[in-house]
């Protein structure tokens, strides 16, 4: 323990020096000391093996045009891009940009799952104090225009909001935003999806847990199955590639149905992303129901795809990316709470009430809402910003740590 905190440590002051030294993006030959490891490939168009070792695979045409990544050999860490269009605002006192925003769209959901709300449900805030759409494309376009390149919607469920499909139209023509997502629980997605595309959404999550339906049931507290596996052909069929399945693995619930979710990938272009469990106020958290990342991808190869190879990722990723021999798909684990990915973080949220967040477990929030109602302009809410993003930590808590620290429920803050 003395050892790891005396590395961190050293890892924290060697990350301010280069910082002051050399900016926000440190030079080439330090890079790698500072991501994850694995630097981004451009999707390959044939199969080969390159010089490097890597393996590459190539387009198949049954995946509809699906863009595989490669295999991830050791050495070949690049730099975090540098992007001379982020501004100062977005840049952390560790040098990382926060090129990613989520905007959560409401506390309201059709379904209640356990690990994101608890049983009696929340107090949710009143529509008066909850950004309206016009509040939202201001604050985007802040964010948007000081570096941000992708938007991902959330809740809650954004689905229902009945403005959904405007929000995506005036989001998706801010210049400069390259990817706008959303994460649904996929219920109602199937009728609202092809306008959503037509709006300019070009990436969805779609959270499903459990291939059971009666535990469908159980698990989100409420009917409708058929109509997330629905909404997940639906977005394959309109062509989002991949179609991320968001899956949360709780020990003792779904944990033995891992390797059936992984089969979800052989032939269709899905990414399946099992995340490990992770505490939220009132979700009623254990380490005992955790399933680490390294139990999950033993269960993988030990039980069924012994063929599984690690792609290589972003440096910003939050998944450690895995293709499997003979898969259209890729699979996928967020590590959270055994393997975090802090030194590469770029991600920033706006909560539903105009709270501003930096980081997911960390309690600390800024409110974007007040001044903004109060008449700030747009140079006063830049500097709010900046303020809060420069104060985040390098790296979140302990898994433990994190348990015992008050925060929101998820519904609150947005998946």
């Amino acid at each position: 323990m003395i050892l790891f905190r005396s590395a961190l440590m050293m890892r924290r002051c060697v990350s301010l020096l280069v910082g002051r030294c050399f900016g926000p993006q440190p030079p080439f030959f330090l890079a790698g000391a500072f991501t994850s490891g694995f630097g981004h490939i451009p999707s390959s168009q044939s199969s080969y093996k390159g010089s490097n070792g890597c393996v590459s695979v190539s387009d198949d045409p049954s995946c509809s045009g699906y863009m595989a990544y490669t295999t991830s050999c050791a050495g070949l860490a690049e730099p975090l891009p540098n992007d001379n269009s982020v501004s100062d605002m977005l840049v952390d006192s560790f040098g990382r940009m926060h090129t990613y925003l989520r905007i959560s769209l409401t506390e309201r959901c059709n379904l209640r799952c356990q690990y994101c709300m608890p049983a009696e449900g929340v107090e949710l805030t009143p529509n008066s104090k909850l950004l309206s759409r016009n509040e939202i494309i201001r604050l985007a376009n802040i964010f948007v225009a000081s570096g941000v390149n992708k938007i991902r919607l959330t809740g809650g469920e954004p689905t229902i909001r009945s403005d959904i499909e405007d929000i995506c139209s005036q989001l998706s023509g801010l210049k400069g935003l390259k990817t706008l997502a959303m994460t649904t629980n996929g219920l109602v997605l199937t009728r609202k999806l092809p306008k959503l595309k037509e709006s300019g959404l070009n990436s969805i999550n779609i959270s499903l847990d459990t291939l059971v339906p009666a535990k469908f049931e159980f698990m989100t507290r409420r009917k409708g199955h058929n109509k997330v596996l629905e909404s997940i052909d639906a977005a394959v069929d309109l062509g989002f590639r991949p179609v991320k399945v968001n899956c949360v693995v709780i020990r003792g619930v779904n944990d033995e149905e891992i390797c059936d979710f992984v089969e979800l990938t052989r032939d269709k272009p899905i990414n399946v992303r099992f995340i490990e469990f992770m505490p939220f106020d009132g979700n009623v958290w254990s380490s005992k129901k955790l399933v680490s990342y390294a139990e999950m991808m033993d269960r993988v190869q030990r039980q069924q795809f012994n063929s599984i190879k690690r792609l290589k990722d972003h440096p910003t990723d939050t998944a450690k990316n895995f293709m499997i021999d003979g898969h259209c798909g890729t699979v996928s684990f967020i590590t959270s709470m055994t393997e975090n990915f802090c030194a590469g973080c770029n991600r920033i949220r706006l909560l539903a009430d105009g709270n501003f967040k930096v980081c997911l477990f960390g309690p600390s929030e800024v409110s974007l809402r007040d001044p903004l109602r109060a008449g700030i302009d747009d140079l006063g809410l830049k500097e709010i910003i900046g303020a809060a993003i420069k104060r985040k930590k390098a790296a979140h808590a302990g898994m433990f740590d994190i348990a015992k620290t008050s925060n929101r429920p998820m519904i609150h803050i947005g998946g």
